[in-house]
């Protein structure tokens, strides 16, 4: 019984052995064929290879790096603006401290943020999505497609999302008086720029040609972002900070996030496969993006509506609503898995941030409640 067991046993580690010599076989023949082919030419062919391969290992190394490396990545980088020393509501004059008669009114933390989201995402680190060795994928096949050097891009592509909305909204509310002035030509041009598509390299195909790329764009949205804040600085712009645009502002944010915490509840219910579902890294880190960005939005958004939040007694809700956008932030596992609810073995790291979210856009639509009443 004890041979037969035995046996068996061997047989089966016999048939691995077996598949594994034919996979090598396989896999290696191909180079084995090349390297035949390439040691029969002259170097007027092999030098042109070579220059391509080492060509093809830079750009590998390049690209790999810039996938891996996550520049100044913080959650907790609001707090380098320091919020709470802001006295007075955005757009408002600040009272000049040593009796100069310049005139200076109080900057928008919001564009601030939006801008140096913006400028994380191009500057400070590279723009993944538009990258030529990201747009040709793992042999063809797309990179979001793949549990590999994806969740970067996802992340940027995330926080995009989050700006292009908040830009939106300060085009056609909190940047000008409605009904009594104009659409802020910085602001329109800054939204115009952030809504490019975000995979331009700098030839394409649809159509054929000379592009240019994507991060060029998203550079110059930061320009004109700032330069709305100089001029509101100067008392030159207009930020219409009425208790009815934080709520519309709101109300857009909890929108957006509700789209997000749909998309990750359809893949956790349809595609729990664990460590094996190659779309849920990317789900979970462009959730994780809207959610770092809306953060600092946010919490921008809380100083630069300081006398609204002050006169609806809003700020109880307000750090509520902080704490849960900083529990979702502390969840940043190294391999992402879409597990079953009721698994024990993969953990369901989607249902968990869909699950932060609901508890954030929970908050939110309480903030819209009071602000309606």
């Amino acid at each position: 019984m004890l041979d037969r067991i035995a046996g068996f046993f061997r047989l089966i580690g016999q048939t691995i052995s077996r598949g594994v010599r034919l996979f090598a076989a396989w896999a290696i023949w191909p180079l084995m064929a090349a390297h035949g082919w390439y040691a029969r030419r002259t170097w007027m062919i092999r030098l042109p290879i070579i220059a391509f391969l080492a060509l093809l290992v830079v750009l590998y190394g390049y690209f790999i790096w810039q996938t891996q490396a996550w520049s100044n990545f913080n959650t907790n980088f609001v707090d380098q603006y320091r919020l709470s020393d802001r006295k007075v509501p955005a757009g408002q004059e600040i009272p000049a401290a040593d009796g100069t008669a310049t005139k200076t009114c109080q900057r928008s933390a919001i564009v601030d943020v939006a801008a140096d989201l913006t400028d994380f995402n191009v500057n400070q680190n590279a723009w993944i999505s538009s990258m030529v060795l990201y747009k040709m994928g793992l042999f063809g096949m797309d990179w979001d497609h793949t549990p590999f050097l994806d969740n970067k891009a996802s992340f940027q592509r995330g926080i995009n999302q989050a700006v292009r909305r908040t830009s939106a909204e300060l085009v056609d509310t909190l940047g000008r008086v409605r009904g009594t002035s104009g659409i802020n030509n910085d602001l329109q041009t800054a939204r115009g720029n952030l809504q490019f598509d975000e995979h331009s390299w700098y030839f394409g195909l649809d159509p054929f040609g000379l592009k240019t790329p994507t991060p060029a764009y998203y550079r110059t949205a930061i320009k004109d972002l700032r330069k709305f804040n100089t001029d509101l600085a100067a008392c030159n712009a207009v930020f219409d900070g009425r208790a009815d645009n934080l709520m519309q502002f709101i109300d857009r944010i909890a929108n957006d996030l509700g789209s997000t915490s749909d998309m990750l509840a359809e893949r956790s219910e349809n595609h729990n496969r664990g460590w094996f579902d190659t779309r849920a890294d990317d789900r979970f880190w462009f959730a994780y993006g809207q959610l770092y960005a809306y953060y600092a939005i946010l919490s921008a958004a809380q100083s630069d509506f300081s006398q609204v939040v002050a006169e609806r007694n809003l700020g109880a809700i307000w750090a509520g609503t902080t704490k849960q956008f900083q529990a979702a932030l502390r969840i940043q596992p190294a391999i992402i898995s879409n597990g079953r609810e009721d698994g024990w073995i993969m953990p369901s790291h989607l249902a968990t941030m869909g699950f932060y979210m609901l508890r954030v856009r929970s908050n939110l639509v309480e903030i819209r409640s009071v602000l309606d009443r």
